[in-house]
């Protein structure tokens, strides 16, 4: 997006360099207008307000139309001026959530208003229109987080809440700006304008007068319009057919399959939709996808799916209990509010291992990252970094990070990159000019006090340190499942990931099951109902498709389970406690 110009009072309509700003044929608009009103509008009206919900679809079919960030405060801009066949808005307008920008009609003209709960349906329906705009929708987020829109986070970079907030604002890919309280300028007079003092940090601030002092995440996400539980969910008479753990590949599968079944599904994620994957600059070997997706694309595409089926996801929302009630399961959230579900879906997926060197901890968050999105590539302006590990991730995260940073050294502890790399990656990797591969290397130290200088490598093989220039780290060195709440719950296997088909029957109790009259199904877990896929589960294989399949699965097998007979409790033996088994359906 360009600043908008102004030449002999006239205004000069921003072109569409992007794809973000296509322009809708007539046809179109008639298909648009069926389910719509005109409307003539006057200079100067504004047709929506930053940090206020969008109510309504807006395409201009006369006069133009400037979007301004940040109207009123200090850092007021005009970002974008369209005309006639352009249409408004972001994805936060199919997601429910708030404006990031304002718009205003510099010349008065006509446009054409759709409620945004016929054009949820219509991107949905309608092929060609509706992935002209989710495409668009899509390029105009990641434009917003470049240009730093959005909410503001005031914050130390040592402070742990500066980066729990930061770091949900990035997964949730929300637009916003971090504002260092250590070194940005502005900081100190952001400071007295809204008369906060050091220890009240961090703070969010929108509109120029919006101030949250130290946010949850989830006040957070009540600020921005990300959908919270909802009373009917919040209490014990809430009941769903189907509760889905997680919002990754995985999760957001189950969702889709379970909703387009005619399932009462929710869907919960601690964090954010989308898991590990959101993280993934591109994915190029998932299928249908053949010159390749970013992560953040494909979940966004999930999330619109599974509303348009009629799924409810609901974020920040944490799990922390799972016990049998009556013939169904309570689920607990550690906010104290509780759901009943017919099913459960596991789908919590993993969470990146940390790197153990010593003065590592004061770096996170700061230098060192556990993901490689827009938002920590754009801190390295042009500078060297390192990757470790010698999976997927890296490999991809490396080729990602190689478009901003001068340098990227892929640190590798083994000595075959073929050993865990996809080969179409491997190639790329290492035909790539500014990717340097370094295999049977490790971290040893890390330099820099307020943020990372340097790294001390060495050769596992040979024993050899050399110090590497890197002003940024990014790790990729396995993972550890979501699981530490159901320890004692359900069988895990020595590493945490939930045990299922085959390996549930090998462990599980048999007075348990003598009332379903069966085995465990291939996802189904120790317990008559619940299900894991992904990540989560032992012997899963760790890829995006694969996730997406099991996702899928567990809903077929959901369906298996209620199809059986009706709902009987069986009373465990030695220490276990009663366990639902499965319920009639007319399906």
């Amino acid at each position: 997006m360009s600043t908008a110009e102004h030449e002999q009072g006239a205004v000069r309509e921003t072109p569409d360099r992007y794809g973000a700003f296509p322009r809708l044929t007539p046809e179109q608009l008639e298909t648009l207008g069926a389910h719509g009103e005109r409307r003539r509008t006057a200079e100067g009206e504004a047709l929506y307000r930053e940090g206020r919900p969008m109510r309504e679809f807006l395409a201009i079919l006369s006069g133009t139309v400037e979007i301004i960030h940040d109207q009123g405060g200090p850092d007021e801009r005009t970002v974008a001026v369209h005309g006639p066949g352009r249409f408004l808005g972001e994805l936060g307008l199919l997601e429910g959530q708030a404006a990031f920008d304002t718009a205003v009609m510099r010349q008065a003209g006509e446009i054409l208003a759709v409620p945004v709960e016929w054009q949820r349906t219509l991107v949905g329906r309608d092929p060609v229109l509706g992935d002209l705009i989710l495409r668009a929708y899509l390029g105009r987020r990641y434009l917003l987080i470049g240009l730093g829109a959005g909410f503001r986070i005031l914050g130390s970079c040592y402070s742990p809440d500066t980066l729990r907030l930061r770091e949900f604002a990035a997964r949730n890919r929300l637009p916003h700006r971090w504002v260092d309280l250590e070194k940005d300028k502005e900081a100190e007079a952001l400071l007295r304008r809204f008369a906060i003092r050091p220890e009240e940090t961090p703070v969010v601030l929108w509109k120029g007068d919006r101030v949250l002092r130290n946010p949850s995440n989830a006040e957070l996400a009540r600020l921005i319009g990300l959908p919270a539980p909802a009373p009917a969910l919040s209490s014990d008479s809430g009941r769903c057919d189907v509760l889905v753990v997680g919002a990754g590949p995985a999760g957001l599968a189950a969702s889709v399959y379970g909703a387009s079944d005619g399932l009462t599904t929710v869907t919960v994620d601690a964090v954010a939709t989308g898991g590990q994957a959101a993280t993934s600059s591109r994915i190029e070997n998932y299928l249908g996808f053949p010159s390749g997706i970013s992560g953040g694309e494909l979940v966004e595409r999930a999330v619109l799916q599974a509303h348009k089926f009629g799924a409810r996801l609901m974020v920040p929302a944490q799990v922390s209990g799972l016990t049998p009630q009556d013939d169904e399961y309570a689920v607990t959230f550690t906010d104290g509010s509780r759901a009943r579900a017919g099913a459960v879906v596991l789908a919590s997926g993993v969470r990146y291992r940390r790197l153990e060197v010593p003065g590592i901890d004061r770096l996170e968050g700061v230098s060192v990252y556990y993901a490689a999105t827009v938002h920590e590539a754009g801190l390295c302006r042009a500078d060297p970094v390192a990757v470790v590990g010698g999976g997927n991730s890296a490999g991809q995260a490396a080729l990602f990070l190689a478009h901003h940073a001068s340098r990227v050294h892929l640190l590798v502890r083994g000595g075959d990159l073929n050993a865990d790399m996809s080969r179409y990656l491997v190639d790329q990797v290492e035909q790539h000019p500014r990717i340097e591969v370094l295999l049977h290397t490790e971290v040893r130290e890390v330099g820099g006090q307020e943020k990372l200088e340097s790294l001390t490598v060495q050769d596992n093989a040979s024993g050899e340190r050399r110090e590497l220039r890197a002003t940024a780290l990014f790790v990729f060195i396995g993972a550890r499942p979501h699981t530490e709440w159901l320890s004692g719950v359900l069988a895990l296997d020595e590493k945490g990931f939930v045990l299922t088909g085959a390996d549930a029957r090998a462990v599980a109790d048999a007075h348990r099951w003598a009332s379903p009259g069966r085995d465990p199904l291939l996802l189904e877990t120790t317990l008559p109902g619940v299900f894991a896929a992904g990540d989560v589960r032992s012997g899963s294989v760790k890829r995006v498709a694969s996730a997406t399949g099991e996702g899928a699965m567990a809903i077929r097998l959901v369906h298996e389970h209620r199809e059986r007979r009706g709902h009987q409790v069986a009373t465990g033996s030695e220490g276990h406690q009663p366990v639902a088994g499965g319920s009639v359906s007319s399906r």
